[in-house]
Protein backbone atom coordinates (compact mmCIF):
# COMPACT_ATOMS: atom_id res chain seq x y z
CA UNK A 1 0.00 0.00 0.00
CA UNK A 2 1.47 3.26 -1.42
CA UNK A 3 1.37 6.10 1.53
CA UNK A 4 2.01 10.10 0.40
CA UNK A 5 3.86 10.35 3.52
CA UNK A 6 7.68 9.21 4.58
CA UNK A 7 6.79 9.51 8.10
CA UNK A 8 5.36 6.60 9.55
CA UNK A 9 2.27 5.89 11.81
CA UNK A 10 2.63 3.43 14.64
CA UNK A 11 -1.07 2.58 16.24
CA UNK A 12 -1.33 0.94 19.43
CA UNK A 13 -4.60 -1.78 19.59
CA UNK A 14 -7.12 -2.40 22.47
CA UNK A 15 -10.61 -2.53 23.24
CA UNK A 16 -11.61 0.39 20.63
CA UNK A 17 -9.41 -1.80 17.84
CA UNK A 18 -9.80 -4.94 18.35
CA UNK A 19 -11.61 -6.23 15.25
CA UNK A 20 -10.65 -7.35 12.07
CA UNK A 21 -12.62 -4.28 10.48
CA UNK A 22 -11.32 -1.22 12.55
CA UNK A 23 -7.92 -2.83 12.39
CA UNK A 24 -7.62 -3.20 8.65
CA UNK A 25 -9.73 0.88 8.67
CA UNK A 26 -6.73 1.84 10.97
CA UNK A 27 -4.06 0.04 8.24
CA UNK A 28 -6.09 1.88 5.61
CA UNK A 29 -6.36 5.04 6.99
CA UNK A 30 -2.39 5.48 7.47
CA UNK A 31 -1.09 3.14 10.02
CA UNK A 32 2.14 1.11 9.14
CA UNK A 33 2.76 -0.51 12.25
CA UNK A 34 0.73 -1.76 14.85
CA UNK A 35 1.68 -1.91 18.81
CA UNK A 36 0.55 -4.20 21.22
CA UNK A 37 0.64 -3.23 24.76
CA UNK A 38 1.12 -6.16 27.24
CA UNK A 39 0.75 -3.97 29.97
CA UNK A 40 -2.86 -4.84 29.08
CA UNK A 41 -4.35 -8.32 27.88
CA UNK A 42 -4.20 -11.58 28.10
CA UNK A 43 -2.16 -13.57 26.14
CA UNK A 44 -5.12 -14.92 23.92
CA UNK A 45 -6.10 -11.26 23.44
CA UNK A 46 -2.47 -10.05 22.18
CA UNK A 47 -2.67 -14.03 19.63
CA UNK A 48 -6.12 -12.84 18.27
CA UNK A 49 -4.69 -9.22 17.53
CA UNK A 50 -1.79 -10.67 16.17
CA UNK A 51 -3.71 -13.40 14.01
CA UNK A 52 -5.55 -10.62 13.03
CA UNK A 53 -2.99 -8.30 11.69
CA UNK A 54 -1.33 -10.79 9.49
CA UNK A 55 -4.72 -12.08 8.10
CA UNK A 56 -5.15 -8.19 7.01
CA UNK A 57 -1.46 -7.96 5.79
CA UNK A 58 -2.33 -11.45 3.61
CA UNK A 59 -5.40 -9.68 2.21
CA UNK A 60 -3.81 -6.73 1.29
CA UNK A 61 -0.67 -8.31 0.18
CA UNK A 62 0.62 -5.28 2.52
CA UNK A 63 3.79 -5.56 5.22
CA UNK A 64 2.71 -4.99 8.26
CA UNK A 65 5.08 -4.25 11.22
CA UNK A 66 4.14 -5.47 14.78
CA UNK A 67 5.90 -3.93 17.97
CA UNK A 68 5.27 -5.86 21.01
CA UNK A 69 5.82 -3.25 23.55
CA UNK A 70 6.81 -5.02 27.24
CA UNK A 71 5.72 -3.37 30.41
CA UNK A 72 8.71 -3.16 32.50
CA UNK A 73 8.86 -2.73 36.12
CA UNK A 74 6.65 -0.90 37.43
CA UNK A 75 7.20 0.33 41.28
CA UNK A 76 3.67 1.13 42.77
CA UNK A 77 2.92 1.65 46.87
CA UNK A 78 0.60 -0.70 48.69
CA UNK A 79 -2.54 0.31 49.75
CA UNK A 80 -4.43 2.28 52.52
CA UNK A 81 -6.75 1.19 55.24
CA UNK A 82 -8.94 4.11 53.83
CA UNK A 83 -7.66 3.73 50.43
CA UNK A 84 -6.66 7.27 49.98
CA UNK A 85 -4.88 9.93 52.32
CA UNK A 86 -4.51 13.73 51.34
CA UNK A 87 -0.83 14.63 52.49
CA UNK A 88 -0.12 17.75 53.11
CA UNK A 89 3.22 20.40 52.15
CA UNK A 90 5.50 19.70 54.67
CA UNK A 91 4.37 16.92 56.43
CA UNK A 92 6.23 14.21 57.12
CA UNK A 93 5.64 10.58 55.79
CA UNK A 94 7.15 7.16 55.77
CA UNK A 95 7.32 4.56 53.38
CA UNK A 96 8.65 1.06 54.08
CA UNK A 97 8.43 -2.96 53.66
CA UNK A 98 5.66 -3.14 56.28
CA UNK A 99 2.60 -4.76 54.46
CA UNK A 100 0.33 -3.32 57.19
CA UNK A 101 -2.46 -0.83 55.52
CA UNK A 102 -0.99 2.48 55.25
CA UNK A 103 -2.00 5.80 56.68
CA UNK A 104 -1.76 9.59 57.11
CA UNK A 105 1.86 8.69 58.30
CA UNK A 106 3.00 6.01 56.07
CA UNK A 107 2.49 3.23 53.65
CA UNK A 108 4.48 0.09 52.08
CA UNK A 109 6.70 0.19 49.13
CA UNK A 110 7.30 -3.72 48.21
CA UNK A 111 10.56 -3.00 46.82
CA UNK A 112 13.83 -3.50 48.77
CA UNK A 113 15.71 -2.22 45.67
CA UNK A 114 14.52 0.97 46.05
CA UNK A 115 15.93 1.65 49.62
CA UNK A 116 18.94 -0.34 48.54
CA UNK A 117 19.76 2.79 46.59
CA UNK A 118 18.49 5.66 47.65
CA UNK A 119 20.01 8.61 49.53
CA UNK A 120 18.74 11.35 51.41
CA UNK A 121 18.20 14.28 48.94
CA UNK A 122 16.45 12.16 46.69
CA UNK A 123 12.84 12.67 44.76
CA UNK A 124 10.25 10.28 45.04
CA UNK A 125 7.36 11.01 42.63
CA UNK A 126 3.95 9.62 43.18
CA UNK A 127 1.02 9.38 40.81
CA UNK A 128 3.11 10.44 37.83
CA UNK A 129 4.66 13.40 39.84
CA UNK A 130 1.36 14.81 41.41
CA UNK A 131 3.37 14.04 44.25
CA UNK A 132 6.65 15.06 45.32
CA UNK A 133 8.53 13.34 48.08
CA UNK A 134 11.84 14.30 49.36
CA UNK A 135 13.76 11.65 51.50
CA UNK A 136 15.36 13.30 54.42
CA UNK A 137 16.57 10.13 56.17
CA UNK A 138 16.69 6.29 54.69
CA UNK A 139 18.17 2.88 55.23
CA UNK A 140 17.43 -0.80 53.83
CA UNK A 141 13.70 -1.13 54.87
CA UNK A 142 12.37 2.52 55.04
CA UNK A 143 12.97 5.80 53.34
CA UNK A 144 11.82 8.93 55.81
CA UNK A 145 10.39 11.75 53.51
CA UNK A 146 9.00 15.16 53.67
CA UNK A 147 6.23 15.77 51.41
CA UNK A 148 6.86 18.58 49.22
CA UNK A 149 4.06 19.12 46.96
CA UNK A 150 0.76 17.23 48.31
CA UNK A 151 -2.06 15.38 47.03
CA UNK A 152 -3.92 12.83 47.03
CA UNK A 153 -2.21 9.55 47.77
CA UNK A 154 -4.14 6.00 46.90
CA UNK A 155 -4.12 2.43 46.57
CA UNK A 156 -1.42 0.79 44.67
CA UNK A 157 -0.58 4.53 42.37
CA UNK A 158 3.17 4.35 40.59
CA UNK A 159 6.19 5.75 42.00
CA UNK A 160 8.97 6.65 39.42
CA UNK A 161 12.55 7.80 41.32
CA UNK A 162 14.53 10.02 38.97
CA UNK A 163 17.36 10.54 40.81
CA UNK A 164 19.10 7.50 41.11
CA UNK A 165 19.86 4.33 39.24
CA UNK A 166 17.90 1.69 40.28
CA UNK A 167 19.45 -1.87 40.79
CA UNK A 168 16.77 -3.60 38.39
CA UNK A 169 16.41 -5.75 35.33
CA UNK A 170 14.84 -3.85 32.66
CA UNK A 171 12.52 -7.29 31.85
CA UNK A 172 10.35 -8.57 34.92
CA UNK A 173 9.48 -11.86 35.21
CA UNK A 174 6.03 -11.13 33.58
CA UNK A 175 8.04 -9.51 30.79
CA UNK A 176 10.38 -12.99 30.34
CA UNK A 177 7.49 -14.92 29.67
CA UNK A 178 5.90 -12.12 27.23
CA UNK A 179 8.64 -11.89 25.54
CA UNK A 180 8.55 -15.78 25.03
CA UNK A 181 5.20 -15.60 24.18
CA UNK A 182 5.48 -13.09 21.58
CA UNK A 183 8.82 -13.93 20.00
CA UNK A 184 6.90 -17.29 19.62
CA UNK A 185 4.09 -15.81 17.84
CA UNK A 186 6.00 -13.71 15.56
CA UNK A 187 6.43 -10.25 16.51
CA UNK A 188 9.04 -7.67 14.68
CA UNK A 189 10.39 -5.41 17.29
CA UNK A 190 10.32 -5.96 21.21
CA UNK A 191 9.79 -2.57 22.83
CA UNK A 192 11.34 -2.76 26.19
CA UNK A 193 10.35 -0.35 28.84
CA UNK A 194 12.35 1.61 31.51
CA UNK A 195 15.73 0.50 29.97
CA UNK A 196 18.56 2.65 32.10
CA UNK A 197 22.12 1.12 30.57
CA UNK A 198 23.24 -0.64 27.82
CA UNK A 199 23.23 -4.08 29.52
CA UNK A 200 18.88 -3.89 29.46
CA UNK A 201 19.35 -4.20 26.12
CA UNK A 202 22.00 -6.58 26.19
CA UNK A 203 19.55 -8.95 28.48
CA UNK A 204 16.57 -8.87 26.02
CA UNK A 205 18.56 -9.68 23.03
CA UNK A 206 20.14 -12.56 23.96
CA UNK A 207 16.35 -13.71 25.09
CA UNK A 208 15.17 -12.84 22.00
CA UNK A 209 18.03 -14.72 20.02
CA UNK A 210 17.67 -13.08 16.86
CA UNK A 211 13.52 -13.73 16.71
CA UNK A 212 12.59 -9.83 16.52
CA UNK A 213 14.39 -6.32 17.01
CA UNK A 214 15.27 -4.28 19.64
CA UNK A 215 13.51 -1.38 20.23
CA UNK A 216 14.47 0.51 23.43
CA UNK A 217 12.32 3.31 25.66
CA UNK A 218 14.10 6.49 26.49
CA UNK A 219 11.62 7.21 29.59
CA UNK A 220 14.00 7.53 32.59
CA UNK A 221 17.23 10.41 33.05
CA UNK A 222 19.52 7.34 33.34
CA UNK A 223 18.47 6.26 29.83
CA UNK A 224 19.00 9.84 28.53
CA UNK A 225 22.49 9.98 30.15
CA UNK A 226 23.70 6.39 28.97
CA UNK A 227 21.90 6.84 25.95
CA UNK A 228 24.62 6.64 22.89
CA UNK A 229 25.51 2.83 24.74
CA UNK A 230 22.04 1.93 24.26
CA UNK A 231 21.36 3.38 20.49
CA UNK A 232 24.84 1.40 20.10
CA UNK A 233 23.19 -2.06 21.62
CA UNK A 234 19.48 -1.70 20.22
CA UNK A 235 18.20 -1.87 16.89
CA UNK A 236 15.62 1.28 17.50
CA UNK A 237 15.06 3.82 19.88
CA UNK A 238 11.11 5.36 21.46
CA UNK A 239 11.47 8.24 22.88
CA UNK A 240 8.33 7.85 25.56
CA UNK A 241 7.67 11.28 26.96
CA UNK A 242 5.33 10.43 29.42
CA UNK A 243 7.66 9.40 32.16
CA UNK A 244 10.38 11.32 30.77
CA UNK A 245 8.47 14.15 31.48
CA UNK A 246 7.58 12.98 35.09
CA UNK A 247 10.96 12.23 36.17
CA UNK A 248 12.82 15.48 34.11
CA UNK A 249 11.33 19.47 34.11
CA UNK A 250 8.58 18.98 31.61
CA UNK A 251 10.70 22.14 29.62
CA UNK A 252 13.72 19.66 29.46
CA UNK A 253 12.26 17.20 27.47
CA UNK A 254 11.30 19.00 23.55
CA UNK A 255 15.73 19.53 23.22
CA UNK A 256 15.93 16.09 24.43
CA UNK A 257 13.27 15.14 21.70
CA UNK A 258 15.70 16.78 19.23
CA UNK A 259 18.63 15.63 20.69
CA UNK A 260 17.73 11.73 20.71
CA UNK A 261 15.88 11.96 17.27
CA UNK A 262 18.99 13.92 15.74
CA UNK A 263 21.37 10.84 17.38
CA UNK A 264 19.25 7.96 15.93
CA UNK A 265 18.98 9.64 12.22
CA UNK A 266 22.88 9.37 12.26
CA UNK A 267 23.47 6.21 13.31
CA UNK A 268 20.66 4.91 10.74
CA UNK A 269 18.32 3.58 13.07
CA UNK A 270 14.48 4.31 13.35
CA UNK A 271 13.11 6.36 16.28
CA UNK A 272 9.15 6.54 17.16
CA UNK A 273 8.44 9.87 19.37
CA UNK A 274 5.41 8.65 21.41
CA UNK A 275 3.15 9.61 24.12
CA UNK A 276 -0.07 12.03 23.88
CA UNK A 277 0.35 13.03 20.48
CA UNK A 278 -3.56 13.46 20.56
CA UNK A 279 -4.31 12.94 23.24
CA UNK A 280 -7.73 15.12 23.04
CA UNK A 281 -8.55 12.48 20.63
CA UNK A 282 -9.49 10.03 23.13
CA UNK A 283 -12.77 12.27 23.49
CA UNK A 284 -12.65 14.56 20.79
CA UNK A 285 -13.05 13.64 17.11
CA UNK A 286 -10.57 16.84 15.95
CA UNK A 287 -7.39 17.54 17.94
CA UNK A 288 -6.28 20.73 19.71
CA UNK A 289 -3.82 22.94 17.88
CA UNK A 290 -1.32 22.49 19.87
CA UNK A 291 -1.36 18.70 19.08
CA UNK A 292 -1.38 19.05 15.64
CA UNK A 293 1.79 21.23 16.23
CA UNK A 294 3.35 18.57 18.61
CA UNK A 295 3.16 15.91 15.49
CA UNK A 296 4.49 18.87 13.05
CA UNK A 297 7.10 19.17 15.10
CA UNK A 298 8.25 15.69 15.29
CA UNK A 299 8.18 15.02 11.78
CA UNK A 300 10.15 18.27 11.02
CA UNK A 301 12.42 16.67 13.25
CA UNK A 302 12.69 13.89 10.88
CA UNK A 303 11.69 11.21 13.33
CA UNK A 304 10.93 8.08 11.77
CA UNK A 305 7.89 7.45 13.26
CA UNK A 306 4.90 8.83 15.20
CA UNK A 307 2.70 7.09 17.60
CA UNK A 308 -0.69 6.57 19.09
CA UNK A 309 -1.62 5.37 22.21
CA UNK A 310 -4.79 5.29 24.23
CA UNK A 311 -6.06 7.38 21.22
CA UNK A 312 -6.41 4.23 18.71
CA UNK A 313 -6.45 1.55 21.74
CA UNK A 314 -9.00 3.06 23.64
CA UNK A 315 -10.13 6.49 22.61
CA UNK A 316 -13.58 6.83 20.70
CA UNK A 317 -11.97 7.97 17.30
CA UNK A 318 -9.52 5.34 16.68
CA UNK A 319 -9.49 5.73 12.89
CA UNK A 320 -10.30 9.77 12.51
CA UNK A 321 -7.14 9.74 14.85
CA UNK A 322 -4.81 7.61 12.75
CA UNK A 323 -6.09 10.11 9.70
CA UNK A 324 -5.41 12.70 11.22
CA UNK A 325 -1.80 12.02 11.95
CA UNK A 326 -1.72 10.66 8.28
CA UNK A 327 -2.72 14.46 7.02
CA UNK A 328 -0.50 16.45 9.20
CA UNK A 329 2.84 14.04 8.00
CA UNK A 330 1.20 15.17 4.25
CA UNK A 331 0.94 18.51 4.60
CA UNK A 332 4.11 19.12 6.56
CA UNK A 333 5.90 17.02 3.97
CA UNK A 334 4.67 19.20 1.37
CA UNK A 335 5.97 22.15 3.04
CA UNK A 336 9.40 23.38 1.68
CA UNK A 337 10.59 24.32 4.67
CA UNK A 338 10.63 20.56 5.63
CA UNK A 339 13.12 20.06 2.95
CA UNK A 340 15.42 22.73 4.06
CA UNK A 341 15.49 21.65 7.68
CA UNK A 342 15.90 17.85 6.75
CA UNK A 343 18.43 18.87 4.57
CA UNK A 344 20.04 21.40 7.02
CA UNK A 345 19.90 18.24 9.43
CA UNK A 346 21.74 15.92 6.88
CA UNK A 347 25.27 14.56 8.51
CA UNK A 348 27.69 12.80 7.03
CA UNK A 349 28.70 9.37 8.52
CA UNK A 350 30.49 6.04 7.47
CA UNK A 351 33.19 5.50 5.12
CA UNK A 352 31.97 2.15 4.33
CA UNK A 353 31.06 1.50 0.13
CA UNK A 354 27.57 1.17 1.26
CA UNK A 355 27.74 4.67 2.73
CA UNK A 356 28.64 5.63 -0.34
CA UNK A 357 26.78 3.73 -2.44
CA UNK A 358 23.37 5.36 -0.75
CA UNK A 359 24.70 8.96 -0.70
CA UNK A 360 25.60 9.26 -4.13
CA UNK A 361 22.32 7.47 -4.78
CA UNK A 362 20.00 10.68 -2.70
CA UNK A 363 22.47 13.16 -4.63
CA UNK A 364 21.49 11.31 -7.82
CA UNK A 365 17.90 11.17 -7.47
CA UNK A 366 17.56 15.31 -6.44
CA UNK A 367 19.65 16.85 -9.05
CA UNK A 368 17.87 14.87 -11.78
CA UNK A 369 14.45 14.03 -12.60
CA UNK A 370 14.96 10.36 -10.65
CA UNK A 371 11.37 9.34 -9.94
CA UNK A 372 12.38 6.35 -6.71
CA UNK A 373 15.47 4.73 -5.09
CA UNK A 374 15.15 1.03 -5.54
CA UNK A 375 17.62 -0.44 -2.46
CA UNK A 376 17.73 -4.34 -2.37
CA UNK A 377 18.43 -5.56 0.82
CA UNK A 378 18.64 -8.94 2.51
CA UNK A 379 19.30 -7.99 5.99
CA UNK A 380 17.53 -3.92 5.69
CA UNK A 381 20.63 -2.79 6.46
CA UNK A 382 20.86 -0.75 2.95
CA UNK A 383 17.55 0.66 3.14
CA UNK A 384 18.07 1.93 6.45
CA UNK A 385 21.00 3.51 5.07
CA UNK A 386 18.95 5.08 2.45
CA UNK A 387 16.47 5.84 5.17
CA UNK A 388 18.94 8.03 6.66
CA UNK A 389 19.87 10.23 3.79
CA UNK A 390 16.18 11.46 3.56
CA UNK A 391 16.27 11.54 0.07
CA UNK A 392 13.48 13.95 -1.80
CA UNK A 393 12.12 10.50 -4.05
CA UNK A 394 10.21 7.57 -2.71
CA UNK A 395 12.64 4.10 -1.35
CA UNK A 396 11.80 0.72 -2.71
CA UNK A 397 13.11 -1.32 -0.09
CA UNK A 398 13.14 -4.86 -1.94
CA UNK A 399 13.72 -8.24 -0.04
CA UNK A 400 13.20 -11.74 -0.36
CA UNK A 401 12.94 -12.09 3.21
CA UNK A 402 9.16 -11.20 4.74
CA UNK A 403 10.63 -10.06 8.19
CA UNK A 404 13.25 -7.41 6.70
CA UNK A 405 10.53 -6.27 4.62
CA UNK A 406 8.01 -6.02 8.09
CA UNK A 407 10.71 -4.55 10.32
CA UNK A 408 11.51 -1.58 7.66
CA UNK A 409 7.70 -0.64 7.53
CA UNK A 410 8.84 1.16 10.72
CA UNK A 411 11.81 3.35 9.06
CA UNK A 412 11.41 6.83 7.29
CA UNK A 413 10.31 6.49 3.43
CA UNK A 414 10.60 2.81 2.99
CA UNK A 415 8.02 1.28 0.57
CA UNK A 416 8.29 -2.50 0.83
CA UNK A 417 8.05 -4.75 -1.70
CA UNK A 418 8.32 -8.68 -1.35
CA UNK A 419 10.33 -9.86 -4.05
CA UNK A 420 11.76 -13.37 -4.89
CA UNK A 421 15.65 -14.48 -4.34
CA UNK A 422 17.45 -13.32 -7.35
CA UNK A 423 20.64 -14.36 -8.89
CA UNK A 424 21.02 -11.66 -11.97
CA UNK A 425 21.70 -7.79 -11.95
CA UNK A 426 19.66 -7.50 -14.61
CA UNK A 427 16.51 -9.43 -13.34
CA UNK A 428 16.80 -6.81 -10.05
CA UNK A 429 16.52 -3.80 -12.00
CA UNK A 430 13.31 -5.82 -14.37
CA UNK A 431 12.23 -6.58 -10.43
CA UNK A 432 12.77 -2.69 -9.24
CA UNK A 433 10.82 -1.20 -12.56
CA UNK A 434 8.22 -3.13 -12.25
CA UNK A 435 7.93 -2.50 -8.80
CA UNK A 436 8.09 1.39 -9.20
CA UNK A 437 5.35 1.28 -12.28
CA UNK A 438 3.04 -0.96 -10.12
CA UNK A 439 3.41 1.03 -7.09
CA UNK A 440 2.48 4.39 -9.38
CA UNK A 441 6.10 5.94 -8.02
CA UNK A 442 7.12 6.08 -11.90
CA UNK A 443 5.73 5.11 -15.43
CA UNK A 444 7.51 3.75 -18.50
CA UNK A 445 9.24 7.12 -19.56
CA UNK A 446 10.47 7.27 -16.15
CA UNK A 447 14.43 6.82 -14.78
CA UNK A 448 14.92 5.26 -11.18
CA UNK A 449 18.22 4.37 -9.56
CA UNK A 450 18.58 0.81 -8.31
CA UNK A 451 21.23 -0.23 -5.75
CA UNK A 452 22.31 -3.59 -4.91
CA UNK A 453 25.24 -5.97 -4.02
CA UNK A 454 27.08 -8.36 -5.73
CA UNK A 455 26.62 -11.89 -5.28
CA UNK A 456 22.97 -11.20 -4.34
CA UNK A 457 21.65 -12.25 -1.02
CA UNK A 458 24.44 -12.21 1.07
CA UNK A 459 24.08 -9.51 3.78
CA UNK A 460 26.47 -6.33 3.75
CA UNK A 461 27.82 -6.56 0.23
CA UNK A 462 25.98 -3.17 -1.47
CA UNK A 463 28.53 -2.20 -4.12
CA UNK A 464 26.23 -1.30 -7.32
CA UNK A 465 24.39 1.67 -8.19
CA UNK A 466 22.33 1.58 -11.67
CA UNK A 467 20.78 4.58 -13.24
CA UNK A 468 17.84 2.37 -14.82
CA UNK A 469 14.96 3.02 -17.67
CA UNK A 470 11.58 1.71 -16.37
CA UNK A 471 10.76 0.58 -19.70
CA UNK A 472 12.14 -3.21 -19.38
CA UNK A 473 12.86 -3.23 -23.35
CA UNK A 474 15.51 -0.78 -22.67
CA UNK A 475 16.33 -2.98 -19.50
CA UNK A 476 17.17 -5.88 -21.85
CA UNK A 477 18.56 -3.92 -24.83
CA UNK A 478 21.56 -1.94 -22.25
CA UNK A 479 21.48 -3.77 -19.57
CA UNK A 480 24.69 -6.43 -19.69
CA UNK A 481 24.33 -10.27 -18.18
Amino acid sequence: MRRLRNVKIVATLGPASNDYDTIRALHEAGADVFRLNMSHGSHDEIRERHRTIRQIEKDMDSPIAILADLQGPKLRVGVFANDAEELEEGAAFRLDLDPAAGDITRVCLPHPEIFAALEPGARLLVNDGKIRLIVQDCGQDFAHCTVEVGGTISNRKGVNVPDVVLPLAALSAKDRDDLEFVCQLGVDWLALSFVQRAKDVFEARALADGRASILSKIEKPAAVEAFDDILDASDGIMVARGDLGVELPVSAVPPIQKRLVRKCRTAAKPVIVATQMLESMIESPMPTRAEVSDVATAIYEGTDAIMLSAESAAGSYPIEAVQTMNKVAIEVEADPTYTQIIAASRTAKGTTIADGIVAAAREIAEKTDIKAICCFTQSGTTALLTARERPGVPIIAMTPATGTARRLCLSWGCHCVMTPELERFKGAVVSAARAARSAGFASETDQIVVTAGVPFNVPGTTNILRIAPCDERLIYNTDPG
